[in-house]
């Protein structure tokens, strides 16, 4: 199902920045510094596992569920 990475980003950061624009910089920002560039997906990308796996393990440690 293409598009599941864009989607967990997306979650990831509306969850962790609760509609500031500050913290979704931020964590947009975390997320590169950690190898995953969210500009890079899109709904039509084609989902990878181990980046899915990435951003399920970042998630943990930024305390945010998805």
């Amino acid at each position: 199902m293409p598009g599941k990475i864009i989607e967990l980003i997306d979650k990831l950061i509306e969850v962790r920045s609760n509609g500031n624009p500050s913290l979704e910089s931020t964590t947009r920002t975390k997320l590169l510094l950690k190898g995953i560039d969210a500009r890079k997906y899109t709904s039509s990308s084609e989902d990878d596992p181990v980046i899915i796996e990435k951003i399920y393990q970042i998630s943990e440690e930024m305390c945010v569920k998805l």
